[in-house]
Formats: C-alpha cells, sequence, structure tokens
C-alpha cells in the first residue's frame, strides 16, 4: 500500500496530509492515518529502524539482497524514504484491525515466481491491535500434494481424500521466514514488514488465494480476509544428470539438493512422482534430469552406505542452457568383491508414509528406484493391507520386469493389516500364489499366524516375522535376560509357538530395539532352534529414511540376476549364509574351523569339548568426529542400528565380539577406517554351542553351531523355561483375538510347544 491518503476517513480519525505523516505526526492505519503524540510518532521511529536492519540481513541470507544503493539510501533515510522503499517489495498487506481481525491487500511488488524455485516478498503489517502473535500464512493452493490418512496404515479400501484436480491446484509452496535475525511473533508496533517465502512448482499464469491470521477466529468475518492473486512464473531448467559408478558406468544415485539458505530442492511438499515428499534426498539415473531456477546449489551425492558420501558446489546460469551435472560415485567398500550381496526383504510401495490417493502408493518403476539408488543387490517389495487390492496386481510370482543387471526386484507379501496381525506379521518371499485358499478379502484370511506360515511353505515361500522387537519391550539391558515381554504388539510375538512346528526360517532385526530382537534370538537359539535372522528397513513405516537402511549380505558365487539369482539370494537367507548390517559395517566369511557360516546345516562337529578357530573378514567406517545426535539417542530411539553407536569412546574404533550361546566371551577393537581387516578367534567350547560374531549394534553374523559329540544345542535351561512361560503369557493375551471357530486349532498348536518346550527342559545340560 502507498503512503497517499483517501480524502474521507472513518468516524474519529481526521484525513491528513501526506506531509504530516511524513513529519512523524500520524501512523497509517489500513487507509487512514491518526494523528500522533510526537512521544509515540519518534517511538514508531525508533521501532522501524532496528527492523530495516534486520530485513537487510534476512533478505541476504535469503539470496534476494537490496542493491548496495539500496543499502546505502536506507541507512539514515526519512521514514517515508524507508517506507516507499519497502513497499516496492511488498506482495502483501495485511491490516490487524483493533479487534484483532485480519484482512488482506495487494501490495505493489509484481507477483512473479519461478519454477521449482523460492522468492521472497515483504507483507507490510499495519497493526492497530499492537497484537505480538506469530503472523501465519495460508493458501489453499499451499495445501500438500498428499493428504496423510488419519491412521499409519489406513484401509485396505482407502478413502478418495485427493484427487488428480487437487494436486494439480497445489502449486504453491509458502512460509513466513522466521529464522534469524527475524522472529515468529510480531513486534506490536503500528508498522512493521515481514517476509514471506513462496514455492511455485509449475509455469505460466496461476491463481493463488492468500490469507493471514494471528491466531484462531482472526481471519476477517468479510470477504477481506484473503485475496487472490495472478502470478506470472518463469520458467526454470532442466539439469542433465551424469551419475556414474565406481567403474563409470551409468547408475541411479541419490541427491540431496540445497539452496545457499539450507532450502531443498525440489520443494518437498510440492514433489510429484518419482520423487518421494518424506524424504530430503531425490533418485536419479544417468541421463534423467532435474529442475532448477538459476542460482548457486550445495549437492550431496551417494548411493547407500557402501558408498562415500560426497559434496559439490555446483550453479544453474541464468538464461542459458546449463551444463550438465556429473557425479563420480566412490566406494568405501565393495562385498559383492568378496561374494557378498546385499538385500533389504520388507520394502513397500503403499502404506504409511506414500500417500493414499489418488494412486494408491507408488508404482513399480518408482519403488524401484530408490532400491538400486541405495546400491542394493535385492529388494523385495511387499504388498500388505493399505491399498492392497491395488497392489496386488504387481505380484508375477516371479521378478519384476524393471529388474537389471545389479538389481533384482521382486513383488511378495506381508500379512499386516491381516486378521491374524495382533499375533505378529509375516513376512513371505518367494511366494507362487499370493491368494490364501477359500477366501475372497483378506478379512477372510486366518485370525492367527501359524495357518498362514504352514501354506506359505507348502509353495516352497520362505517365512519370517518382522519388525521383531515390537510388544517384546522389557526394563532389563541384558542380553539374555528373563523378563516376559507384555506381547502387546505386533512383533514375532508367535514365532515361539511356529518355530516348534518347523514352519518359520528366521526372524527381522534392525528396524525395531536391538536388545529385546536379540534377545527373542538368542533364547531361541540357546532352546536348539536354528532360527536365521535377516536384516530389514520396512521403509517407509518403521523408517522412511531410506530402503536398505537395515539389510542382508547373502554369500553367493555371482550377482544374483533374474529368478535363478533371486531364488539363490532368498536360499542364502533361509540357510544363515548371511549376516545383517546397517551396511556400515561388515563381518564377511564368518568360519568356524574353516567352515563357512550357512554351509553343511551351519554345523560343525566336534568329538570333545576344547577350541573352536573362529576367523572373520572385518570393516568399519567412522568418520574422524563423532556424530553427537546418533550418540546421545537412547537404545529404543532410532537410528536403532548403526556404527556410530559402537564407537569407542572418542576414537574412530568399534569392537568386535564373539558370542557363545548369547554371551560375549571375547572382544577386539578394530579402526574403524574403512579398510578390511582379517581377525580370529580362539573360542572356548565346553558343550554343543552356537557361536556368532558382532558389532553391536551395527551388524551381527549368523550363528554356526558346533555340536560336541554328536549333541544337539540345548544351552540353557532358563532360557527353555522363558520361552515356556512366554507361550502362557501369549495365549493369555491373544487367545481371545483368535475366532472362535479357529481357536480349538490354536489351542492346539500352543499345546503342541509347550510339550517341545518341556521335552528341551529334560535334555539341557546346564541351568
Amino acid at each position: 500500500m502507498s503512503t497517499h491518503f483517501r480524502s474521507h476517513s472513518p468516524k474519529g480519525v481526521s484525513p491528513v496530509s501526506r506531509r504530516d505523516f511524513i513529519a512523524g505526526s500520524v501512523t497509517l492505519v489500513g487507509s487512514y492515518a491518526i494523528p500522533l503524540p510526537a512521544a509515540e510518532a519518534e517511538a514508531e521511529d525508533q521501532a522501524l529502524r532496528p527492523q530495516v536492519k534486520r530485513l537487510i540481513e534476512a533478505m541476504a541470507f535469503l539470496g534476494e539482497p537490496f542493491t548496495s544503493a539500496e543499502v546505502s539510501e536506507l541507512d539514515g533515510a526519512s521514514i517515508e524514504a524507508i517506507v516507499r522503499m519497502l513497499d516496492r517489495r511488498c506482495l502483501l498487506e495485511v491490516h490487524i484491525n483493533p479487534e484483532a481481525r485480519v484482512s488482506v491487500s495487494p501490495g505493489s511488488a509484481v507477483p512473479r515466481l519461478v519454477e521449482q524455485g523460492w522468492r521472497c516478498f515483504l507483507v507490510k503489517v499495519l497493526n492497530q491491535a499492537s497484537a505480538t502473535a506469530p503472523l501465519q500464512a495460508q493458501s489453499p493452493q499451499g495445501r500438500n500434494v498428499y493428504d496423510r490418512a488419519e491412521k499409519m496404515t489406513g484401509p485396505s479400501r482407502p478413502p478418495q481424500t485427493v484427487s488428480a484436480a487437487d494436486v494439480a491446484d497445489r502449486w504453491l509452496e509458502l512460509a513466513m521466514f522466521d529464522a534469524s535475525p527475524m522472529v515468529p511473533a510480531l513486534s506490536g508496533t503500528a508498522l512493521e514488514y515481514r517476509i514471506v517465502e513462496l514455492y511455485a512448482r509449475d509455469r505460466g499464469k496461476r491463481e493463488a488465494t492468500i490469507g493471514f491470521d494471528v491466531g484462531a477466529a482472526s481471519r476477517d468475518l468479510s470477504f477481506r480476509g484473503t485475496v487472490p492473486l495472478i502470478f506470472d512464473i518463469q520458467p526454470s531448467s532442466n539439469v542433465l544428470i551424469e551419475m556414474r559408478d565406481e567403474h563409470g558406468q551409468p547408475t541411479v544415485g541419490s541427491l540431496l539438493i540445497r539452496d545457499p539458505q539450507g532450502r531443498i530442492y525440489p520443494a518437498k511438499t510440492k514433489r510429484l512422482a518419482p520423487d518421494f515428499y518424506f524424504q530430503p534426498q531425490i533418485y536419479r539415473a544417468s541421463g534423467e534430469s532435474v529442475r532448477l531456477p538459476a542460482g548457486t546449489y550445495t549437492v550431496e551425492y551417494s548411493r547407500g552406505p557402501e558408498y562415500l558420501t560426497k559434496q559439490a558446489s555446483l550453479s544453474v546460469p541464468e538464461g542459458a542452457t546449463p551444463p550438465a551435472w556429473v557425479f563420480q560415485l566412490e566406494r568405501w567398500i565393495d562385498p559383492s568383491q568378496h561374494g557378498w550381496y546385499s538385500g533389504d526383504h520388507h520394502i513397500h510401495a503403499s502404506g504409511c508414509m506414500h500417500y493414499q490417493s489418488p494412486t494408491e502408493g507408488v508404482l513399480p518403476e518408482e519403488i524401484v528406484r530408490p532400491i538400486r539408488g541405495e546400491g542394493l543387490a535385492v529388494g523385495a517389495v511387499l504388498t500388505w493391507a493399505p491399498s492392497y487390492y491395488y497392489q496386488k496386481r504387481f505380484f508375477e510370482g516371479r521378478v519384476s520386469k524393471l529388474s537389471t543387471r545389479d538389481t533384482v526386484v521382486r513383488y511378495d507379501l506381508e500379512v499386516s493389516g491381516f486378521p491374524s496381525s495382533h499375533s505378529g506379521h509375516l513376512v513371505l518371499v518367494r511366494l507362487k500364489d499370493q491368494d490364501y485358499p477359500g477366501t475372497k478379502e483378506i478379512e477372510d484370511w486366518p485370525s492367527w499366524t501359524l495357518p498362514v506360515a504352514q501354506w506359505a511353505k507348502t509353495q516352497g515361500a520362505v517365512v519370517g516375522f518382522a519388525h521383531t522387537a515390537l510388544g517384546l519391550d522389557v526394563k532389563s539391558t541384558d542380553l539374555p535376560n528373563y523378563e516376559i515381554p507384555p506381547f502387546d504388539s505386533v512383533g514375532a510375538n508367535e514365532i515361539l509357538v511356529d518355530l516348534t512346528h518347523e514352519a518359520i526360517d528366521f526372524l527381522s532385526l534392525m528396524d525395531t530395539p536391538c536388545i529385546p530382537e536379540l534377545n527373542l534370538w538368542y533364547q531361541l537359539l540357546n532352546a536348539g532352534f536354528p532360527l536365521r535372522a535377516g536384516g530389514e528397513t520396512d521403509f517407509p513405516c518403521m523408517s522412511d529414511e531410506r530402503v536398505g537402511a537395515g539389510r542382508s549380505y547373502v554369500q553367493l558365487d555371482q550377482q544374483p540376476q533374474g529368478d535363478s539369482g533371486y531364488d539363490a539370494w532368498v536360499a542364502g537367507l533361509r540357510a544363515g549364509r548371511s549376516y545383517v548390517s546397517d551396511g556400515k559395517s561388515h563381518l564377511m566369511d564368518f568360519r568356524i574351523n574353516g567352515q563357512l557360516v550357512g554351509t553343511a546345516g551351519s554345523e560343525v562337529h566336534v568329538e570333545a569339548a576344547g577350541t573352536a578357530r573362529a576367523t572373520v573378514r572385518v570393516a568399519a567406517r567412522l568418520d574422524g568426529t563423532p556424530n553427537e545426535r546418533i550418540r546421545s539417542q537412547a537404545l529404543n530411539d532410532p537410528p536403532h542400528w548403526d556404527v556410530e553407536r559402537c564407537r569407542i569412546g572418542t576414537t574412530r574404533q568399534v569392537p568386535v565380539e564373539v558370542l557363545v550361546n548369547g554371551v560375549s566371551v571375547a572382544r577386539t577393537p578394530i579402526q574403524a577406517d574403512g579398510s578390511v581387516q582379517e581377525i580370529s578367534f580362539e573360542v572356548p567350547i565346553q558343550r554343543s554351542s552356537w557361536v556368532a560374531l558382532r558389532i553391536l549394534p551395527s551388524s551381527h553374523t549368523n550363528p554356526v553351531f558346533v555340536l560336541v559329540g554328536g549333541k544337539p544345542v540345548r544351552a540353557s535351561r532358563r532360557s527353555v523355561q522363558w520361552c515356556l512361560d512366554c507361550v502362557d503369557k501369549l495365549w493369555a493375551v491373544k487367545s481371545a483375538l483368535i475366532r472362535e471357530g479357529e481357536r480349538a486349532a490354536a489351542h492346539a498348536a500352543y499345546e503342541h510347544a509347550r510339550l517341545v518346550y518341556r521335552q528341551r527342559l529334560t535334555e539341557c545340560e546346564t541351568g
């Protein structure tokens, strides 16, 4: 708004001249001026000048600085000159009347934006109410393009909350700039200026309706609470990406693009496929592009935890075709050179952080991108309850046609959001048929897990439990510990029963707290069950940071490709010829007396008690400076597994431990400098035992079973008793949730489990 005054005025307000205002004898109220006493006029003058200094600093920080001539002119200028200069940059004027009602009108600045980029404008605030609340901006065009479901999981047939027209209309992002040197709250002075940041997803002429408020019920009751503006959005440029792997070959990698103010590109809330709005990074294949306005950017690029995260400063020129951005990726380790291939068996294309409409999750070509971009050799995309009927059509009973020479992807199933979910979520990989016999909807499936696991096993599937620790939290941090968990959630609860029926191949680690995960695993191993572990992410539910945050490394003779390669990787997972890892530490080629883990049933036979020799190739990488954000997190807080948690003090060392029956019997530190080191241990074996290695909590091998005199592992009477007590607790908690018609069969299965544990109690050699 200009400083010209109308010749008419409301009751009690006298028309005054521009000269009177300039002299400081009046202050503006909307389109009128109210005479001010001299002392108050001086106070307003003193309040405005510090604002100008803060605005100059803030606009320089945001990359749209005042010119040196403007800064010189503003320094010491009259109030009229300051107002005139600031008004030129004002996109909107906000009037707060004495009742704190807020109305809005257009300002003098030309509403011009840039496609896929941010612009900053001033907002003039005429504050007759002396309000000191935060000034907040809203626009229907500024809503997120994806409405989050009220519940994280959502229904299997989600309501259509966002239409394609909604997505098209939500092209604007806006935010008040409240970082230093600005503050969220208004100062309470009669006149001040704020900064609004605007981001445009599209180009051309677009209209947006913008409004402001200073709290509940402050919007003007008439139509003056919002104002429509037609923006002229100038086009930005497509920047070609060349992403090259360590061999110079084209690949997919991750990019985190920030401008000098730290703003992320593309803007997260306006991202469309194939980019995910809930991640800061995007993924690009060589030959693809990203659209950016002219400017300078800092770009972090990588390809998962086996690669270094590198940084580059790159620019997009004004009015010219930008040169290609070339990224040469660099590994710090390549486990595949040693025959170990990474995979994540628990990835989702719908539910949780994925949007549910208008497309009910993401398409195969969109979920494959981050799997490749994180350097995974294998990815299992699991359909589950949210958007089940839409997503299940991508199941083919074989690997996806989108698989590549370096990444194999297959759709399978997680039994989550099904009637049996209360007893734990089952991961079913390598299914031939995803429809349980005699069912038409997921509501028809069994209400406990054993029938589902047994059905999957009949068709050659590999079966495991997901997010193990949910419902297993206890106070103790000992490993093992003997507190009985509450079994009040959806982790590996009914594994205690199903395992006695030989229906389970593995449990999952790494996406939930490590103590309850490992405690359950160690107890079952001590009871003599040769249970294997796999690493998972449960993306984007337990973690939306990246695919492959938890992963399994399986030993294979060659890179897995096609159906046979996928089958070989899954077979290695089932056999335990693998280790789990966050990708930042590695335990390769774990052997006992020369026998590789996961071969020959993972059994090493010795005639008498004595010493076994454990060998391993180990590597880990830590930055020289500790990451205090991760180190300060409690064990129950994510990231649950991360090599930073293993750091010994402030050194660059991590400990490698040898476990016998869940107890650490030897420990040696290694330098976490990324080098592959061969180490060995002499392991005392007193009776039939299982042996494993770990860098806790970052990586863990599967066990090797050292059988003394041909006797099976019965490592701990106390562990078997814990399992038996847990079955009783489990039935008390879960039986009422099992359908009445299935309860008799479930009771018989639970009783079978009790008999197995009671028998093993008699076979244990030690308490």
